[in-house]
């Protein structure tokens, strides 16, 4: 009882003090950064650092817990207060006092973790695999949820963009981090403590975008880039963007013509479309010509249907759409999505919409920034009639509507922008580890990533000042088609670069090689993501050293007459094919011609032989290098896929391609 009594007294004193707030608008404030809010999760078993920032020389007291410490605002309005360390427990309530008040109730003490990367990491729950059953049953008090926004910056900040904690429930999951809420789940079932989750992610962002100016300038090539954010001039970049797409347009709208008052000029099916440009569909326009479009394009296809065809309805299919979308067929409005950039799109077309001969189907695509445009796979985009499939891929007419020019820099324009803007302004804050899911945008730069990413961990930890925290990050999954013979690989070249940096302590890799979707770089299963990286966690951040929390590892290879022998580190307690047939999938083996062929390959012990009939003198073996390695089947018992290897180390596709 006195816990809820505190509870109430503390939510009553909350409302006096926005009272008191409104009442007197012209008090000088003390204020917090976002990150330390009421229902947030304080890193336990660590010293509690509360800071922000208030008139210089203002007398600061900090309560909580039962502790108490004060500090002078310096000249600069900064203060910080030290509390000690504190174990899992709350909820507990916080005052800061100086000439005003600032009450933060429901505060824990658990575990904070550190979600970041791209739009696999920023992946929203509800667009998952079950996702209905995941939101429904999202109901942990004990867990809670914080989204750093997006936004860039060329220098350091010291806050983020409003945001605000949030109690996990069905309402908060849904659009909060997929791998992280799985991950954090997780966790919180297995220790039974609080468990703080910031999400702080980009989709289609670099690496180098995530790391510090001066710890770039130490990698070949990027040596003045602390100069080059010093010079950046808004105005000169809007002039330059204009400049750019003047001489590749010929002019530069900015006011949509197609579309005006309600009325779709350019969708009228008698409209002329004879001026209109080609581009091949699918894919994102910036791959197809127009490079940093940001804004509106239109697109034309025409398509011919039988009388017995446009007599009855038909569904369009146009796969996924980057951003928005309005649809016509012969002129008359068929389907809209707004804002849903991974979303399929599948609508309906009635019988009276269509027409014998010639039908003319008119897409109106806008996008917001990062990629645009229609770009899933070629059997997504088909018109279904009665009576059979329309293949709507390939050559497809196209007229730029709109383009929007902003000042505000893209992730990826300049390197440390999103470092500056969503992980500095964290730094004070102490927590348990981070969780990492990126790579597939330095894919075309895999072996400069052997550096960056590494740099990239190191750079953080520098930064936080909390020692070599847990690192954990996910391996790239399988991904594009597959391929009927061996050969070079971009994303298996990446994998590697990921594997090589486990080399680092307290580090973790979650292999996934065996969830992920040819036409989709966003594989929609993020449970089993956040639960091997949970795993991973067990084992590195909480000492859970007996459980498995990896697949088999390449450790080491000897040839034996025709074939190799192949030894592994994290068998667990055995290896075994996941394959109903019983034949291992995905090794090839060269002699010193460097040409690979498949190989057979059996389980024996804990170790795998291989040979190749085509290769009697073998040199070097391979497994799952691939973009996207066909149906990989070794595991170990604990269900943990192998990860991919190369045992040779020819220089790959991505040797010598840099940032600059």
């Amino acid at each position: 009882m006195t816990g809820f009594f505190n509870y109430k007294i503390g939510q009553i004193a909350i409302c006096l003090s926005f009272a008191l707030f409104f009442a007197f608008p012209l008090m000088a404030d003390v204020r917090l950064p976002h990150v330390l809010g009421s229902n947030m999760v304080v890193q336990r078993d660590q010293p509690i650092q509360v800071w922000g920032w208030a008139d210089p020389g203002e007398r600061i007291q900090v309560r909580f817990a039962g502790q108490r410490a004060s500090v002078r605002a310096g000249v600069d309005g900064k203060w910080t207060v030290s509390l000690k360390a504190l174990p899992a427990g709350g909820p507990h309530i916080m005052e800061i006092r100086g000439r005003n008040t600032l009450l933060l109730d429901n505060i824990l003490m658990g575990d904070v973790w550190v979600a970041s990367g791209q739009s696999n990491m920023q992946w929203r729950l509800s667009l998952t695999e079950n996702a209905e059953q995941a939101i429904e049953e999202a109901d942990h008090p004990k867990i809670r949820l914080f989204t750093v926004p997006r936004r860039t910056s060329t220098v350091p900040l010291h806050d983020t963009a409003p945001s605000q904690w949030y109690i996990c429930t069905p309402e908060s999951a849904d659009a909060f981090s997929a791998v992280a809420y799985y991950f954090g789940r997780k966790l919180n079932q297995e220790l039974d403590v609080p468990i703080g989750l910031i999400n702080t992610s980009w989709g289609g962002t670099n690496v180098e975008t995530w790391m510090t100016a001066e710890t770039l300038t130490k990698i070949k090539g990027l040596e003045g880039v602390v100069q080059e954010l010093k010079d950046y001039d808004p105005n000169d970049q809007l002039a330059g963007q204009k400049e750019k797409f003047r001489d590749l347009l010929g002019d530069v709208p900015e006011i949509d013509e197609g579309y005006q008052r309600g009325i779709a000029y350019w969708a009228a099916p008698d409209y002329d479309f004879t001026s209109w440009k080609i581009m091949v569909l699918p894919g994102l326009w910036e791959e197809k010509g127009l490079p940093n479009l940001d804004g509106i394009v239109w697109f034309m296809k025409e398509f011919e249907l039988s009388h017995e065809e446009a007599s009855s309805p038909a569904t369009l299919s146009l796969g996924p759409i980057d951003d928005s979308d309005i649809t016509w067929v012969n002129g008359i409005k068929v389907g809209e999505t707004t804002n849903k950039y991974s979303e399929a799109r599948e609508y309906q077309v009635p019988a009276y919409v269509l027409k014998e001969g010639r039908n003319v189907l008119v897409v109106r695509v806008e996008d917001t920034g990062g990629g645009g445009g229609i770009y899933g796979s070629e059997e997504q985009l088909y018109l279904k009639s009665s009576s059979r499939y329309h293949t709507l891929s390939g050559n497809w007419k196209y007229k730029v509507g709109k383009i929007s020019f902003t000042s505000t820099l893209g992730p990826n324009q300049l390197p440390s922008l999103l470092f500056n803007a969503m992980i500095y302004p964290l730094l004070q804050l102490h927590i348990k580890g981070a969780i990492w899911y990126q790579g597939e945008s330095n894919a075309g730069r895999a072996y400069q990533y052997r550096q960056s990413f590494p740099m990239m961990i190191q750079d953080w930890r520098d930064h936080w000042k909390i020692g070599d925290f847990p690192f954990l990050f996910v391996q790239l999954a399988n991904f594009k088609a597959t391929k009927e013979e061996p050969g070079e690989s971009d994303w298996a070249e990446l994998r590697e670069a990921q594997s090589m940096t486990l080399a680092l302590p307290n580090t973790g890799m979650a292999v996934i090689i065996d969830i992920g979707e040819a036409n989709d770089i966003h594989p929609r299963n993020k449970l089993d993501v956040g639960l091997r990286l949970a795993q991973s966690a067990l084992n590195v951040a909480y000492g859970y050293k007996d459980i498995v929390h990896s697949g088999p590892v390449f450790k080491s290879m000897k040839v034996e007459g025709n074939s190799i022998r192949i030894r592994f580190d994290h068998v667990g307690s055995g290896l075994v094919i996941k394959d109903r047939y019983g034949y291992l999938k995905g090794f090839s083996v060269a002699g010193k011609d460097k040409k690979f062929h498949w190989a057979k390959a059996k389980i024996e012990g804990d170790e795998v032989v291989v040979y190749s009939d085509e290769v009697k003198e073998p040199v070097a073996v391979r497994y799952g290098w691939a973009d996207n390695p066909d149906d990989l089947n070794l595991y170990n018992h604990e269900g943990f896929p192998a990860s991919p290897f190369r045992s040779d180390d020819w220089p790959g596709i991505t040797a010598g391609k840099s940032y600059r």
